[in-house]
């Protein structure tokens, strides 16, 4: 263990110890709250489930884990897959309780292998998820999503270049705490830009229709797809309601000082027909295989927490309990419209640049992050972040899903001489990209079924790779691999 490292935050005393939570509250928040804001689902409940997911997760894992659980990008792809089912003329948000049911069940998987590993032991199960199969779906799930990012960022390119560049200069360049937060920080100073090019457009609206590409936030579009004119950078609509709602004296509500950080009609039990059996059993389907992934994600950042705060959490407390915390918050988070839970690395790098591992501070942040959830302004502040900064920064995120694929191919040593390896790689990139946004459906009794590429290209490769003679992967109990 590393003599310098502080394993009990207490004797730093309780203020130093709020700080370090605030800290690692603000570490996870830029990326937390990008899920829902990309998806559709509610910001606050976002927050809450986070908190409250981390809190399940320090329980089930008996305290010793110093993990945050920030939402999952992981997802995405089947949150847009289950949107795309709406019927037509409806809102595609409409689907996105079902989408959480399959999320949910996706955490329950969690469960299936925790059980598995606990009767037979870590390797034998391993041995079906090697980086071959893992790595190029994670690959595929940055991929897939690059197109949104980019459609987002044509609204303002240089907005989007704004937030683009100071994530890139500060996560480069930055020092102690502004190297941990560029995502904040991308979003803090685009937004501020923003505001400088909202109020100069708005002294001169003119602007907006001259020079779009600087004033402007988006187009309005005809039928034939012409523009007709541009939108102000920003809308604070929502903004402005909540502010007139509380200076009406309107204490409670979903658009009040204080809120119930969930919405009945957005869970899984107050927002699905359960007479639809086809489309809930296509929703579970579409998103459940995603769970194979972000897994094997788990698994590498259990690792990295270990080797950071020198201790082997695959050990101890047991990979066992780690997947079923994790399984477990993806699962209530879901239940009640939140995004699915994953360990967040962003936390791992605060512990490795504070050297306090106590996972009490943890659970500090936690606190914080269910606590803002009670007050809609925040909702509604960040609600008014307009899209182009939201592409500018899914620019990166994106692209960083897809290179986490690739380093877990990289540092696992793939074989791609081989083969085998190289056709498992190639059926899972060219299902899940090659099909684009096309579905594969089948009937099964009266239920017509509909796969997403990125279920159909996680079913080939994990297939392929049990059928193929060759395999060279062996799990080790430190989560790395060793070949044979």
């Amino acid at each position: 263990m590393d003599k310098q490292a502080i394993y009990d935050a207490r004797k730093l005393g309780k203020p130093k110890m709020v700080v370090l939570g605030i800290q690692h509250m603000f570490a996870m928040f830029g990326a937390t709250i990008l899920v829902p804001m990309i998806t559709g689902l509610d910001v606050l409940t976002t927050l809450l489930m986070a908190g409250l997911g981390t809190l399940l997760f320090h329980f089930i894992t008996k305290f010793k884990v110093p993990a945050f659980l920030g939402s999952s990008f992981a997802f995405l792809g089947g949150y847009a897959a289950v949107k795309a089912l709406a019927p037509e003329g409806a809102d595609p948000n409409s689907m996105l309780p079902y989408a959480c049911l399959g999320v949910a069940c996706a955490g329950l998987v969690y469960f299936i292998l925790a059980g598995i590993i606990r009767a037979i032991g870590v390797h034998k199960v391993m041995k079906f998820f090697p980086p071959v199969v893992t790595g190029p779906i994670i690959i595929a799930i940055g991929l897939g999503l690059a197109p949104s990012a980019v459609s987002n960022c044509t609204t303002n390119w240089f907005l989007a270049i704004v937030a683009l560049a100071v994530i890139i200069v500060f996560n480069i360049w930055g020092k102690g705490m502004l190297k941990i937060v560029p995502i904040i920080l991308g979003l803090l100073i685009s937004y501020a830009v923003g505001l400088v090019l909202y109020f100069i457009s708005q002294a001169n609206p003119d602007l907006i229709q001259t020079i779009p590409w600087l004033f402007s936030g988006g187009s309005v579009l005809d039928d034939a797809g012409n523009v007709t004119s541009y939108l102000p950078i920003f809308d604070f609509s929502g903004v402005q309601t909540v502010v007139d709602n509380i200076a009406n004296g309107q204490i409670f509500g979903e658009q009040g000082l204080i809120g119930i950080p969930v919405i009945w009609n957005k869970t899984t039990f107050g927002g699905i027909d359960w007479s639809n059996g086809a489309v809930i059993a296509s929703s579970i389907i579409a998103i459940m295989p995603i769970s194979l992934a972000t897994m094997m994600e788990h698994i590498g950042d259990i690792s990295a927490i270990g080797s950071t705060v020198g201790k082997n959490y695959i050990q101890d407390p047991g990979l066992h309990r780690t997947l079923i915390g994790d399984g477990l918050a993806t699962t209530l988070a879901s239940l009640f419209g939140g995004p699915a839970n994953t360990t967040y690395g962003e936390n791992t790098g605060v512990l490795a640049l504070t050297k306090v591992y106590d996972p009490r501070v943890i659970r500090i942040a936690a606190i914080f992050a269910c606590t803002i959830s009670f007050f809609p302004i925040v909702a509604a502040l960040i609600g008014s972040i307009p899209s182009c900064i939201i592409g500018g920064i899914s620019f990166v995120l994106y692209g960083m899903i897809s290179a986490i694929g690739v380093r877990n191919v990289v540092e696992n040593k793939v074989d791609f001489t081989k083969s085998r390896n190289l056709i498992v790689a190639a059926v899972i990139l060219v299902c899940a990209l090659g099909l684009g946004a096309d579905t594969v459906s089948f009937p099964i009794g009266s239920a017509q079924i509909t796969l997403s590429p990125l279920a159909v290209a996680s079913i080939a490769g994990i297939a392929l790779n049990a059928i193929f003679p060759g395999k060279d992967f062996k799990f080790i109990t430190n989560g790395k691999g060793e070949r044979k």
